[in-house]
C-alpha cells in the first residue's frame, strides 16, 4: 500500500511539473529596467495559439482605469486591464519555445515580434520582444503565479 501511494504521488508530481513547461497560466511581469512588478498577465491557449491579457496592474500609483492611448491598432484607447497584450504565438516544432506572435508595449505603443521560453522548470517565462532580427531586442523574465 505504501509503495502504491508513493508511486501515485511521484506520478502526480511528474505530470504537474511537465504541465508547467508551457506559457499558459498567470504571470507576474517584471520590468527589465527597474526589476519592479508591473502587472499580472493571464496567458491562454486556443487551437495551439496563445494570447495574453493584462488582469491586474501592480506598479505603485498605477491608474487602474488607464487606457492604451499609444497602441497603434485595434487596442487603441482600450482599458489596460483586460487588454490583449500578446497574440498569435505558437509552439515551435520540436522545441520548448513559442514564437511567431506579437506583443505590444502599452507605454510606448510599439508592437514587437515575440518569443516565449519557459525556464526554471516552468516557474519563469523568458519573454523576448524584438523588431527585425530576433537577437536584437529585449527580454523580460516573468514569474509564474499559477
Amino acid at each position: 500500500m505504501y509503495r502504491a501511494l508513493t508511486a501515485i504521488i511521484l506520478g502526480a508530481s511528474c505530470v504537474s511539473g511537465f504541465a508547467q513547461m508551457t506559457p499558459v497560466g498567470t504571470w507576474r511581469t517584471i520590468d527589465d529596467a527597474t526589476g519592479e512588478a508591473k502587472s499580472e498577465v493571464v496567458i491562454t491557449e486556443s487551437s495551439g495559439v496563445l494570447r495574453g491579457r493584462i488582469s491586474k496592474l501592480l506598479s505603485k500609483g498605477a491608474d487602474q482605469n488607464a487606457v492604451c492611448d499609444k497602441c497603434p491598432d485595434d487596442r487603441k484607447d482600450k482599458p489596460l486591464i483586460g487588454l490583449e497584450l500578446m497574440r498569435g504565438a505558437k509552439k515551435a516544432e520540436g522545441k520548448n519555445v513559442w514564437e511567431g506572435g506579437k506583443i505590444v508595449d502599452p507605454e510606448g505603443g510599439t508592437i514587437y515580434s515575440l518569443k516565449l521560453t519557459p525556464a526554471d522548470s516552468g516557474k519563469k517565462l523568458d519573454v523576448h520582444a524584438y523588431v527585425g532580427m530576433a537577437f536584437i531586442g529585449r527580454t523580460q523574465t516573468w514569474v509564474r503565479i499559477q
